[in-house]
């Protein structure tokens, strides 16, 4: 097999990290903070690719090493197709961070948009998690953490299909960790609250207050906040952490 052209780019003897959804907001904040960690850094991106190259040029900019690929991940032979051209090189560390959002109330909302947002952020994460645990089970190591949100353990009006799906990503998650720990592979959960990203900042103001009145901490969450936990499982510290859900969410719902 020909090798990829992000493969030039990467050290094969030197552990990668490939995250989803990588090029903007909690994703790309992601990249930045395990690239600080000494992961080469592999993003992936479905359309906008000037923000997969601006993230990383910062990446490269600080000091670490990052690729980018294009990929639909709701695409089952792209993904497979990918992880194809990993098996030769050091995956270390997958994040699953891709996903969408088709809000609509539960009366109205229409099979599609219920099965589109599956599709992405369920299918698509177990699809990856499936090949990387291919790679990982050979090396006999390796992390998994896969973005959930804070409604998939509470719920939200409006939003069945995507609190379906993240739910979805949690028993995965959990499943997933129970058959990987013999051969030292964890998998975790990071289940992000209010946090400020390009979807939120749309907002109506009242909403916006309406769930900041909600959160003990009194302040949305940065994509920085939730790149720390996921910095964490991904360490070595966390070695001995896995099946869990760690919230991000400052303490809504506590």
């Amino acid at each position: 097999m020909d090798a990829h052209p992000f493969s030039h780019a990467l050290d094969p003897q030197k552990k990668i990290a490939l995250v989803t959804g990588g090029s903007r907001g909690i994703g790309k904040a992601i990249a930045q903070a395990l690239a600080a960690q000494d992961f080469q850094v592999l993003i992936t991106y479905r359309k906008k690719e000037e923000e997969a190259l601006a993230c990383v040029a910062d990446i490269e900019q600080a000091g670490g090493v990052a690729a980018c690929h294009i990929l639909d991940i709701e695409n089952t032979d792209a993904i497979r197709d990918l992880f194809s051209h990993l098996k030769t090189l050091n995956l270390a560390c997958l994040v699953n961070n891709a996903g969408i959002t088709k809000d609509g109330l539960l009366v109205r909302m229409s099979e599609n948009d219920f099965t589109h947002v599956i599709d992405v952020c369920l299918r698509g994460t177990f699809v990856a998690t499936q090949e990387a645990a291919k790679i990982m089970i050979k090396r006999r190591a390796g992390r998994i953490i896969s973005i959930a949100s804070v409604v998939g353990l509470m719920g939200n009006a409006g939003q069945a299909n995507y609190a379906a799906a993240k739910a979805g990503i949690i028993a995965l998650t959990k499943s997933s960790a129970k058959e990987l720990a013999a051969r030292n592979i964890t998998c975790n959960a990071v289940a992000p609250g209010f946090i400020e990203t390009d979807m939120t900042a749309n907002l109506p103001a009242a909403v916006k207050s309406q769930y900041l009145a909600a959160i003990p901490l009194q302040r949305m969450g940065t994509p920085e906040d939730v790149a720390a936990a996921v910095a964490f499982l991904a360490s070595d510290a966390a070695g001995y952490i896995t099946g869990q859900v760690l919230s991000v969410n400052g303490g809504l719902y506590c």
